[in-house]
């Protein structure tokens, strides 16, 4: 298995899971750990998924052990092949291409048909003809326990013809349930008689239309589990209520595989929404172009904006595995994307709003190549040229003409350096006829080349820049969050009320050379703007499109130090 998985394998981060597998091993109530990552293809896996992911396949990494990619692919009404294809591509990318073998549960479904039989011959399933809203009148409440399905005495004998013509299609959509047999007085209402298959005639996207009825998720994860020899089935919270059904399952299956559920509190990110109903709605009504947007939270969205695996695997350790659900700082996760684009994207230069120089005493025509190093934190980065000329673009907020206190940036009469160039000195502002300044007049100091000040004399600022006559024009789009409010997935009204308008902003660059020669899926920082990523769709060799992945802003740093 890939060491990449896990950020630490050397001392990895022990959490209330590990705990019970080492306590599992040592009184021998396992030899190995098996576990399994189940996504249902309904829609495109999202940042929530990355962190069961990591935690699946980290935990049989650690133990050495197994984890499959299974599909529950259970309901043909909502599945497609996209999805399947889509979820295979996010798992191989989040793992760094850990091995693992792909199950589907379609494939079990005979067996789940011949557990389901032997349930009615033991009596305890039966065929109900209550629709669902019957069904959950019967059901009762909390407070009040639900009352018997006036099916429920059916014989063995004609529950198990009622359930062979409901295999053979004879029936409509929602005409017949099979229903667990268990106690209508549970205080777990999921243990009423719970639905475990439904009649669904619709054409499965692996299966065609072989089968006329399909397992519910209750009855058929369990199953999927105990056939293949899942030790530690590890879902969300939400599924601990449902944890008595899973062991009603498993103990009634007849079969040898004896799995067992344990839950962790699921993701929630802020700014987000991780809602599969809602992502779809966000594509459907095109609020976001595809499920592989930028914006989306969606693993394929993440990898085409250009934010690394291994920061998300990074930013899933960080938060950690808890049985309390909360709502995690977004800022947690831009810090850990910075942290691993600093170390890995090369530097380059581009100017977002221009305001242009004119070094005076600078040779007209002339343009002079500089050295300018990639990465000053990876030694083996290498360096670059970049064009030196009389006109130069610098940022229009790193000038001001009336300077507040501690700007040590360009004003009337100051020096500044320039990133790999010279030191200049602003000796006059050049206004239009409504009074706007349209360029600055400055001098350079040739013997300052490389931004070496051989005097001695301090200059507090430096500048990044681009030659105004040797830049190139490139599209650039400053990706922001997607919702304007820290948790729209608890917002009581319509969430699409809270949709950013400023979550993409198309606007263009002034940039060095090297910037426009980058392939697609390239990373990359504009030195002191943010870092980006040549769209891997739109991008191509002759016309680079840059989406930013990051701002540098991080304030998480900041609040991470104190901690």
């Amino acid at each position: 298995m890939s060491e990449n998985i896990s950020e630490n394998t050397e001392a990895p981060v022990k959490n209330f899971i590990t705990e019970i597998i080492d306590a599992d091993l040592a009184s021998g109530k396992r030899e190995a750990i098996a576990t399994r990552f189940p996504p249902e293809p309904n829609g495109y896996l999202h940042i929530g998924h990355a962190k069961s992911i990591c935690l699946n396949f980290g935990t049989t990494q650690r133990y050495k052990g197994t984890c499959n990619l299974r599909f529950d692919d259970t309901n043909p009404a909502k599945e497609e092949q996209e999805y399947v294809d889509s979820i295979i591509e996010d798992v191989r990318w989040i793992t760094d291409n850990a091995p693992f073998e792909i199950f589907y549960a379609s494939d079990y479904f005979q067996t789940m048909h011949d557990v389901a039989v032997r349930l009615i011959r033991n009596g305890l399933a039966f065929v109900c003809d209550l629709n669902a809203e019957e069904m959950r009148i019967y059901r009762g409440s909390l407070n009040e326990p639900g009352k018997p399905s006036p099916f429920r005495d059916r014989s063995v004998e004609e529950n198990l013809d009622l359930f062979a013509r409901m295999t053979a299609g004879e029936f409509a959509d929602g005409s017949h349930t099979l229903r667990a047999k268990i106690d209508m007085a549970h205080p777990n209402i999921n243990m009423r008689d719970p639905v475990i298959y439904r009649i669904v005639n619709a054409e499965h996207h692996r299966q065609g239309k072989k089968w006329h009825v399909y397992p519910m998720y209750d009855f058929a994860h369990p199953i999927e589990d105990a056939i293949e020899n899942i030790t530690h089935s590890i879902c969300t919270l939400e599924f601990e209520i449902h944890r008595p059904l899973y062991d009603w399952v498993i103990e009634n299956s007849g079969l040898v595989g004896k799995p067992h559920q344990y839950e962790f509190a699921r993701l929630n990110l802020a700014y987000t929404v991780m809602s599969k109903r809602k992502l779809l709605q966000l594509v459907k009504e095109n609020h976001v172009a595809g499920w592989d947007d930028p914006r989306m939270p969606t693993l394929s969205g993440m990898r085409r904006r250009g934010i690394p695996a291994g920061s998300i695997r990074k930013f899933c350790e960080k938060v950690g595995v808890t049985k309390y659900n909360s709502l995690t700082d977004i800022a947690l996760f831009e810090h850990c994307i910075r942290d691993d684009l600093n170390k890995n994207a090369s530097r380059l230069m581009a100017v977002m709003d221009p305001l242009k120089v004119i070094i005076t005493n600078y040779p007209e025509g002339q343009t002079e190549w500089l050295p300018a190093v990639n990465n000053p934190e990876d030694p083996n980065a290498g360096t670059r040229e970049v064009p030196f000329t009389r006109e130069l673009y610098i940022e229009r907020d790193d000038f001001k003409e009336e300077p507040p206190k501690k700007f040590f940036r360009l004003f009337p009469g100051n020096e500044v350096r320039l990133r790999y160039g010279y030191v200049i000195r602003c000796e006059n502002v050049v206004k239009d006829n409504a009074g706007n300044i349209v360029a600055l007049e400055c001098t350079y100091d040739p013997e300052t080349r490389g931004g070496n000040t051989p005097d001695g004399r301090k200059i507090k600022g430096t500048l990044h820049w681009v030659s105004a006559t040797e830049c190139k024009k490139l599209k650039v789009r400053l990706y922001d969050r997607l919702f304007t409010e820290e948790n729209p997935g608890a917002y009581e009204g319509d969430f699409l009320d809270l949709l950013n308008p400023n979550s993409l902003v198309e606007t263009v660059c002034y940039a060095e050379p090297a910037l426009a020669q980058l392939p697609p899926a390239s990373t990359c920082q504009f030195e002191r703007v943010g870092y980006f990523f040549t769209d891997p769709k739109d991008s191509n060799t002759d016309a680079p499109v840059f989406n930013r992945i990051v701002t540098l802003k991080d304030s998480w740093a900041k609040i991470d130090a104190k901690n």
